[in-house]
């Protein structure tokens, strides 16, 4: 059954078993944690409980099938979705990457706290981690355009890109050719994800890099 909410926050909807599994108390703990703290530190704002799992926590999970091998998050913030991911997908390796040292040290929090021994957090800009994973994600970063030059060389060659994205990802598509090219971005699309599932849906900007 799902817990009783804290104060304003949103009541777990019924997907959240269904994208979860086993899984369910890890996120219903962090998604505690997170209505607890996240606004006193900065992590969301003060309008965010009432749809806290709809908006944030199930938009992420919905994206778990996707991922493979080793996965950085850039700019994972508040863990979202970097967190999320971990508790959904503890077969795979994630890297939490974020600059903001209030921020790391709440992801660090969170990951001794859920036991994610499947997660790594890192104090760095994307800019300046110098590693390569099999795939990268990010949400609510920055527009694609100035996110790809960032996102793009921290892939491995034949790695991917699936970036969590809003209603305008085919626009942001468009406007982003340019870096698309430069970065030898290919097969770039947008997936949507949730469909009878989720209230609101998630899209994801995909894409294949290559090294030449």
């Amino acid at each position: 059954m799902p817990s009783i909410p804290e104060a304003g926050l949103e009541l777990e909807p019924a997907a959240a078993a269904e994208l979860f599994g086993d899984r369910l108390e890890l996120a219903r703990q962090f998604t505690k944690n997170l209505a607890d703290q996240g606004e006193l530190r900065g992590l969301i704002g003060p309008l965010e409980l009432p749809r806290l799992w709809t908006r944030h926590v199930l938009n992420s999970a919905i994206a778990a099938p996707l991922f493979s091998g080793s996965v950085a998050d850039v700019g994972s913030g508040a863990g979202l979705p970097g967190v999320v991911l971990a508790i959904a997908r503890p077969d795979v390796q994630w890297t939490l990457i974020e600059p903001m040292e209030r921020r790391t040290d709440w992801l660090s929090e969170q990951v001794a706290e859920l036991g994610l021994d499947n997660v790594t957090v890192m104090r760095a800009r994307g800019e300046d981690v110098g590693l390569e994973f099999d795939m990268i994600t990010a949400r609510a970063v920055s527009a694609l355009r100035t996110l790809v030059p960032i996102v793009a060389p921290l892939v491995r060659d034949g790695g991917e890109l699936a970036l969590l994205k809003g209603t305008g990802a085919p626009a942001e598509i468009e406007a982003a050719q340019k870096a698309l090219r430069k970065y030898k971005v290919s097969d770039v699309r947008v997936e949507v994800l949730g469909e009878g599932v989720l209230t609101e849906t998630t899209r994801v900007v995909r894409g294949i890099v290559r090294a030449d």
